[in-house]
């Protein structure tokens, strides 16, 4: 299960993720955390955006509602993803990951 936060502004998302893949794609869960493979290369912030880019058109959410609000340079990252709650969130990530 996704350890999802809840945050004033939304909830936090972990994400394990994994850059210069053969694909962008939700891999599933790991360890608590959401599996995100992009095909960019970890530089200047091009994989984080690539991520946000994945996680917005599969949750179906707006890019602008996230933000990674901790580990730039990490595999082991965390997004804020605004105005949802956890409850919600979870929803949405049961629905794609079934998918």
């Amino acid at each position: 299960m996704i350890e999802l936060e809840p945050h004033p502004e939304g909830t936090i998302l972990p994400v394990r993720a994994s850059a210069a893949a053969r694909s962008n794609e939700i891999r599933g869960e790991q360890d608590g955390m959401l599996r995100v493979s992009v095909t960019q290369a970890p530089e200047k912030g091009k994989a984080n955006k690539a991520m946000i880019e994945v996680l917005s058109k599969r949750l179906g959410l707006r890019k602008s509602r996230f933000s990674l609000v901790s580990g730039e340079t990490s595999r082991q990252k965390k997004f804020l993803v605004r105005a949802i709650t956890p409850d919600e969130l979870a929803s949405l990530l049961a629905r794609t990951l079934e998918s």
